[in-house]
């Protein structure tokens, strides 16, 4: 039986994001430092494209950032050309960072 429980992002964390042209750029912040060590282990480049799939048709990076409890995220080419250009709604930078801290981690 294992021990971990499945805990939303926005339990632990809280993300600032902004676009420009095609581009998403995330700061998800952890509140302390057992919660960074929980999302440097769990937030990977490998989840966080199963989670954005059905948006992401560009490139992601991811950083961690230690000294600021934080991890740096880009995604490349994910505004289908830029935030008016495109016919998705709600797709902006700020939306985005909505639904990353919906994600589900173990904890």
């Amino acid at each position: 039986m294992s021990t971990f429980k499945r805990t939303r992002l926005a339990d632990i964390a809280h993300a600032r994001s902004g676009d420009k042209g095609d581009w998403v750029d995330f700061g998800l912040f952890a509140w302390d430092a057992a919660g960074y060590a929980v999302i440097a282990k769990e937030v990977t480049l490998e989840k966080v494209r199963a989670h954005f799939k059905p948006w992401l048709e560009g490139e992601v990076a991811l950083w961690l950032l230690p000294n600021l409890l934080a991890i740096k995220i880009v995604f490349k080419g994910v505004l289908q050309g830029g935030a008016a250009r495109n016919l998705r709604q709600d797709n902006l930078g700020k939306a985005m960072a909505g639904a990353l801290l919906r994600m589900e981690i173990e904890t």
